[in-house]
């Protein structure tokens, strides 16, 4: 059984969301640490969740309020 280290996982997406690239994740534990490290990074990212996981979608403009 290969088993999957979700640490690495998780800095291949952020990695993945730095470089502008779309994002999924499919565990609770895996969008946690992401959600965990945009907050960290403070990078600008659209979370989509449905039922099957998490889309992680960087945004490329600053949204001003």
């Amino acid at each position: 059984m290969f088993i999957m280290n979700q640490k690495r996982i998780k800095e291949e997406k952020i990695n993945q969301l730095r470089e502008g690239q779309t994002a999924f994740a499919e565990t609770h534990e895996l969008i946690r640490l992401i959600k965990r490290d945009i907050l960290k990074y403070d990078l600008h990212v659209h979370c989509d969740e449905t039922p099957s996981g998490c889309w992680f979608i960087p945004l490329h403009e600053r949204i001003s309020s």
